[in-house]
């Protein structure tokens, strides 16, 4: 079946998230993925390990749809087959800490002598100009650095990660669209280009709502805020405040377990219907949120009479409530939930697979729907598992010269 990116071919040399996110998507989307491993494999197929000898969910969720090689980087013999994928592929991605591919011997320049039409993607936690270009990140290092966990909390208690890992998955799908505009740039060109993509920035890209707050700081405090923003430098951590012109939080329902809230927001075009519903004309008629700025200035008030409304009512039933007369709202999912809902496994968000070594397992589905161009979900390749297929089909090789280079140790320490 042709895909979006049947006949791109990338040579992926990412480990742990970030990386494997970007490429993972581009396996879904339809290219050819040679997951370039060193013999002791990516590091994630020991970590959190959950089956003896089997790769971990941390890496099996990573890497659907490509295929593995091994190759010994360090031996002259890996480096020559290292060239050759490079002049078959039109992406190589990279995650190396600061300057490892150049001390193998591949920097830029010479990546793109090898190759001119081929891109290089590279993922760097704080890119490969200025002062924090050497420092080594991680996810919640990057959630710290790039803004997200100063605004992420409420705001008498300490600053906190989010669940979502938008330092990791979130530079990966920044990648993955470096990556595309790439290659429609070098269908107009011929030539390839360094793409580059810090962790840092696209946390940063990611809270620019935060940013917009700061700046109107400087004008005044933010009336929509739950909290007294007035004088403020910075903007604040605000809980579950919506964040956006209209006035949103989480509201607790029964049975009062850790996830038996639901997210409200009240518009003002649907606050009569939601005040009537809750409390009747009187509150409809309550002079104290008659309008979206005297319902901000007494949003405590109005939060905790959505609180009792919602205490009498399941996540679920309050859903159905509130969808019939239009208001914005959401239960709070757990994973349990959402392993379990039907809306997610209708839409395919939610896919059971099988692994030679871990058995049934399930993986997050592709999120991009493309209507000429369906994903048929494949598991996680073993290690190495697909090396004599690529040096056979992709780089032509001869059984007697695949003999020679596993000989020399080019695939094995």
């Amino acid at each position: 079946m042709d895909k979006a990116l049947s006949g791109i071919r990338v040579l992926d040399m990412t480990h742990v998230q970030a990386g494997p996110t970007a490429s993972q998507l581009l396996a879904w989307l339809g290219a050819d993925v040679i997951k370039f491993e060193p013999p002791t494999g990516d590091v994630t197929r020991g970590q959190l390990r959950d089956v003896p000898d089997a790769d971990s969910l941390y890496f099996t969720m990573l890497n659907c749809n490509k295929r593995s090689i091994t190759v010994n980087m360090k031996k002259p013999e890996g480096k020559e087959v290292f060239m050759k994928l490079l002049e078959k592929c039109d992406v190589v991605m990279e995650n190396f800490g600061p300057g490892v591919l150049d001390r193998l011997g591949f920097p830029w320049e010479k990546v793109h002598a090898l190759n001119p039409a081929v891109i290089m993607a590279s993922i760097k936690g704080f890119g490969s100009t200025g002062p924090y270009a050497e420092f080594k990140a991680y996810e919640n290092v990057a959630q710290a650095m790039g803004g997200s966990m100063s605004t992420t909390g409420f705001d008498d208690g300490p600053p906190l990660v989010t669940g979502a890992q938008i330092g990791d998955s979130g530079t990966g799908l920044h990648l993955a669209i470096g990556i595309l505009a790439a290659l429609q740039h070098r269908n107009r060109t011929g030539q390839g280009q360094y793409v580059e993509v810090a962790m840092m920035d696209s946390v940063m890209n990611l809270c620019r709502v935060k940013f917009r707050d700061h700046q109107r700081l400087e004008r005044g405090p933010m009336p929509e805020y739950s909290i007294d923003t007035e004088g403020r430098h910075a903007t604040p951590r605000s809980g579950n405040d919506s964040g956006g012109g209209q006035l949103g939080n989480a509201v607790k329902c029964a049975p009062g377990g850790p996830n038996d809230w639901i997210y409200v927001v009240v518009q003002e075009v649907v606050w009569e219907a939601l005040a009537t519903r809750i409390g009747g004309e009187a509150l409809a008629k309550d002079e104290r949120f008659a309008t979206i700025g005297e319902r901000r200035k007494n949003q405590a008030i109005m939060w905790g009479m959505l609180n009792d409304f919602g205490s009498k009512h399941t996540k679920r039933e309050m859903m159905a409530i509130l969808n019939e007369i239009d208001v914005p709202c959401g239960p709070i999912m757990s994973t349990e939930d959402l392993a379990n809902d039907e809306h997610v496994r209708g839409r395919e968000m939610y896919v059971e697979l099988d692994h030679p070594k871990r058995g049934k397992w399930h993986n997050v589905g592709m999120p991009i729907k493309l209507s000429n161009s369906s994903v048929q979900m494949e598991r996680s390749p073993l290690l190495g598992e697909h090396t004599d297929d690529v040096l056979s089909n992709v780089l032509d090789m001869s059984a007697d010269e695949i003999a020679r280079l596993k000989e020399a140790g080019a695939f094995s320490r």
